[in-house]
């Protein structure tokens, strides 16, 4: 469990170097809006180290002092860019980039007919148990998600149930064996691809991963 009980959003370095070395040629790579949540700086350093990839950048001065020290690294500003979506694994078939993590709070029975979360939207048609998960609309758990997209936890998958809401979301979590503290996979590595939230939601990979918003603690791994 966090220190802090808030969503961990997991940026894997070293599948970002994946999908950019599996890329044909030598790949553009924009680095604006934050690198799409992902951290501009920190994977600027990645692919600086690791790859060939240049690196287009917007007027983050930042990044701007990094790449003077690589000048052949430096795109045109109308450079056209590799797909984002092969890149930071939005596409199915590429590594996933970012999984976004909650942890568990507590579980409790449900009975048959018992509501859950705001206006009791959601009854039990039987009896089940419920956990209460870290993670809402605050840090990208999009609202429309609820009885629409499950969780991975405990080795199986916990439909999201009643009303998503700012900072917590509730999962049916039947019989598995769950405790406070365990975590639970909205998507990325372990979990569903973020291509399975935009057919849910509507909204595209990119805005779904930029949702991920300054609530949710980052968390780097090489």
């Amino acid at each position: 469990m966090t220190v802090d009980a808030v969503p961990v959003a997991r940026i894997d370095l070293a599948a970002l170097v994946r999908n950019v070395r599996g890329a044909s040629g030598d790949p553009v790579v924009a680095l604006s809006h934050d690198a799409y949540g992902h951290g501009a700086r920190r994977v600027a350093d990645a692919l600086l180290a690791q790859t060939d990839a240049r690196l287009r950048v917007d007027d983050d001065p930042g990044l701007r002092a990094l790449l003077s020290a690589h000048p052949r690294r430096v795109a045109a500003p109308d450079a056209v860019a590799a797909d984002p979506g092969r890149i930071f694994g939005w596409q199915d078939g590429f590594a996933p980039v970012m999984t976004l993590i909650g942890t568990v709070l507590a579980t409790k029975d449900l009975r048959a007919g018992e509501g859950v979360s705001y206006g009791y939207r959601h009854r039990a048609p039987h009896d089940t148990r419920i956990a209460l998960v870290t993670g809402g609309y605050a840090q990208g758990v999009v609202r429309s998600l609820g009885g629409r997209a499950s969780v991975a936890l405990a080795g199986g998958a916990a439909p999201i149930v009643g009303r998503v809401a700012m900072d917590v979301c509730v999962v049916d979590i039947a019989s598995h064996a769950v405790a406070r503290g365990d975590e639970a996979v909205f998507f990325g590595a372990g979990g569903e691809p973020v291509s399975g939230w935009t057919r849910t939601t509507g909204l595209r990979e990119s805005e779904i991963v930029a949702a991920v918003g300054a609530h949710t603690r980052r968390e780097w791994v090489a």
